[in-house]
């Protein structure tokens, strides 16, 4: 929507800012923002999405609203669903409490849930699409990605010394970072749904792949962990215990795990485990991001962050798109993104 009013542009960016404060606690289900204006253009209502099987923000902002949300307008980031879940769709809420006009940023790409522009502009409310649609897909881009190409979407995270090494020669690999950048590795994972590792990871540092907090705590919700290979997981390991859900894949093949937990609803894989492991989801191109925590340090022997890709000359040199600096500490984490498209599966 390139005409969007001023107006409009500002109650979408702040619905785009309460989408963000679902990021990590609403798995499966996408993040959404949305604020209501009266009829004088006042706003009246706001909420967001906080937890799945909890009131949808549509829902939490009418609440807020009551009674003045009639004939006024709604700004929803993310097209307000027709589908009956766990709660009950918006589209049908925002009819019955009588809004004239509803915005929203992002079309719904699930085709379970899509439908609720058509069944609003049924009841004669004036629809619109489209007004910030870029912050509203950038906001939430981990959910689209994960319903338009069918997969989970994958972040690889590494922490390496200056001369790329991730473990010292008899494989130990702790504490490469420092405390601000392990701490930002555990806010990060809160954010993902699972957590994957290579069998080899498992038999040499026995993780455990959990959310924790400064104080070694257990967060309440745990991400799935996952471990991949056909190596024999010991019953004693870590990632065994019940402090979080672990599933077990006996497989080499990046797609068939990204298929199996697709199947388990997963939206985000965190990649953590192993330079083969993040070698065969690079050479399959099934990595959508990649953070990378690099200690001001060096090694000069012992085991890389990624295994072979194959590179015969200079000319196969994989290249990225550097999307975020950040300094923690005396560590940097770099945010990147591929350069080349990405398979569908």
């Amino acid at each position: 929507m390139n005409n969007a009013s001023p107006i409009d542009v500002a109650w979408m960016r702040r619905a785009v800012e309460l989408a963000a404060r679902g990021i990590g606690s609403t798995h499966p289900n996408p993040v959404v923002g949305c604020v209501i204006t009266g009829k004088d253009g006042h706003p009246v209502g706001e909420g967001f999405h906080a937890v799945a099987g909890g009131p949808h923000a549509e829902v939490e902002a009418l609440r807020m609203a009551g009674d003045a949300a009639r004939g006024g307008t709604a700004y929803v980031t993310l097209e307000p669903c027709n589908h009956t879940g766990r709660t009950g769709p918006c589209a049908d809420a925002l009819i019955e409490a009588g809004v004239a006009r509803v915005v929203y940023a992002v079309p719904d790409p699930n085709n379970e849930a899509a439908g609720g522009a058509e069944k609003l502009k049924s009841k004669n409310i004036q629809v619109e699409q489209g007004v910030l649609q870029t912050e509203a897909e950038a906001v939430n881009h981990v959910w689209l990605h994960s319903v338009r190409m069918g997969r989970p979407f994958v972040t690889w995270k590494f922490a390496t010394t200056l001369d790329g090494r991730s473990a010292a020669p008899d494989r130990t690999s702790k504490w490469i970072t420092g405390p601000l950048a392990r701490a930002d590795v555990h806010r990060k994972r809160a954010e993902c749904d699972a957590i994957a590792v290579g069998t080899q990871t498992v038999l040499d540092d026995d993780p455990e792949l959990t959310v924790r907090d400064e104080y070694d705590v257990p967060a309440e919700r745990q991400p799935l962990r996952v471990v991949v290979g056909d190596r024999e997981v010991p019953l004693t390991a870590k990632v065994r215990n019940d402090r979080a859900p672990t599933l077990i894949l006996p497989t080499h093949d990046p797609a068939e795990v990204l298929r199996q937990l697709d199947d388990h609803h997963i939206r985000h894989l965190w990649l953590e485990g192993g330079p083969t492991l993040a070698a065969a989801f690079l050479r399959a191109r099934l990595v959508d991001q990649i953070v990378a925590y690099i200690a001001p340090a060096v090694l000069g022997s012992g085991y890389a962050a990624i295994g072979d890709l194959g590179a015969e000359s200079i000319d196969h040199l994989r290249r990225f798109k550097l999307a975020d600096v950040t300094r923690l500490g005396d560590d940097v984490r770099l945010t990147l993104t591929p350069l080349d498209p990405q398979r569908t599966h």
